[in-house]
């Protein structure tokens, strides 16, 4: 199967599944997202698949393989072999192929969820690969990183700032956090998560299926 483009404007892609994409820097909770969205999403009906990246090994798709909430083959894994962005960004080809793979083996898939290997704040998803992306971040890297203005930041559909829980332990202000991303980003959707906790999981999937799943 090729890569279909999307639509203009709706967001999805005329033929196979929409494709999202996730990432952010290593630990900011990009795995528990996709763990927490994948009930979400089957108790709404909805058709998914999962790829994941990870440097040389498959370390993130056995997690999600083992825990139960997937059938196993219905999560396919990239090695980037090189920086995590060169295959999501400047040759996506690898996880293309992943997702057209799994479109032709799952007739009737609607959502695939491609998991960047953790990068920096310069990581960006190539529009050839999703037709719309999130960026994670965590609160325990500090509530600077939005004034960083990490291209991951400003130019994500969508920004999940993770981990609220540990705000108070490590001197964050989510407020005034809230207030610089909402400058920065120039008032492009901002949402709060403790993904351990799947607080704000809901309102993330909603973001996501009003983009590209019924938009």
């Amino acid at each position: 199967m090729t890569l279909t483009l999307p639509i203009a404007g709706a967001g999805r892609r005329v033929q196979g599944a929409a494709r999202i994409g996730i990432g952010g820097p290593v630990g900011s909770g990009k795995t528990a997202l996709i763990e927490r969205l994948i009930p979400v999403f089957q108790q709404r009906g909805v058709d998914l698949a999962i790829v994941t990246n990870d440097l040389v090994t498959a370390e993130d798709a056995e997690r999600i393989r083992r825990s139960g909430l997937i059938d196993p083959a219905r999560v396919s894994a990239v090695e980037a072999g090189a920086c995590p962005h060169t295959v999501i960004r400047e040759d996506p080809a690898l996880n293309i192929a992943a997702a057209d793979d799994l479109d032709a083996r799952f007739p009737g898939l609607e959502l695939i969820m491609i998991e960047s290997g953790g990068d920096n704040l310069a990581s960006t998803f190539s529009l050839d690969l999703v037709d719309w992306w999130i960026f994670v971040i965590d609160v325990a890297g500090g509530d600077d990183i939005p004034r960083k203005r990490g291209p991951g930041v400003l130019q994500c559909d969508l920004l999940v700032i993770n981990k609220i829980d540990l705000a108070p332990h490590v001197g964050v202000d989510l407020a005034r956090m809230e207030r610089e991303a909402a400058v920065m980003r120039e008032g492009r959707p901002i949402l709060f998560t403790d993904c351990r906790a799947a607080k704000g999981v809901e309102k993330v999937a909603d973001a996501i299926a009003a983009s590209v799943l019924f938009a």
